[in-house]
């Protein structure tokens, strides 16, 4: 179960929770090649020893990867992207407001240059 934390507001009520998870299972198990790709190098805290969650609940969202320990938010944009930029913007804007760190890749770069994915990750987790 969902369990509040009253130290960050933003998170997911209990109600929308039950309604979000069954959402963020099925994209869990059904990532796009893009995600897939790039949770096989972020899984079992492969990079920087952080640990990241597949398809994470805040507040109203479901975001493709999260670090807790960081407040990072991997967002991998597929083609559906090119037509929901306003959608977009509000997602970003409310969680940069809530002092999360987002980045975010086209399916390309996760595909044709991974490496470039992973250093910028690395980058920004400050890895020793």
């Amino acid at each position: 179960m969902h369990k509040p934390d009253k130290n960050y507001p933003w998170n997911t009520s209990p109600a929308l929770w039950d309604k979000l998870k069954p959402l963020a299972r099925q994209m869990r198990h059904k990532p796009t090649p893009a995600e897939d790709h790039l949770w096989q190098h972020l899984r079992n805290r492969q990079i920087c020893d952080a640990k990241f969650r597949r398809q994470h609940g805040i507040d109203r969202f479901i975001v493709d990867f999260y670090c807790a320990e960081s407040r990072l938010i991997i967002e991998v944009d597929g083609a559906i992207h090119d037509y929901t930029p306003l959608e977009d913007a509000i997602r970003q804007e409310f969680l940069e407001a809530q002092s999360f760190t987002i980045l975010r890749f086209s399916n390309d770069e996760v595909l044709l240059q991974i490496s470039g994915v992973l250093e910028r990750i690395s980058e920004l987790l400050k890895c020793e």
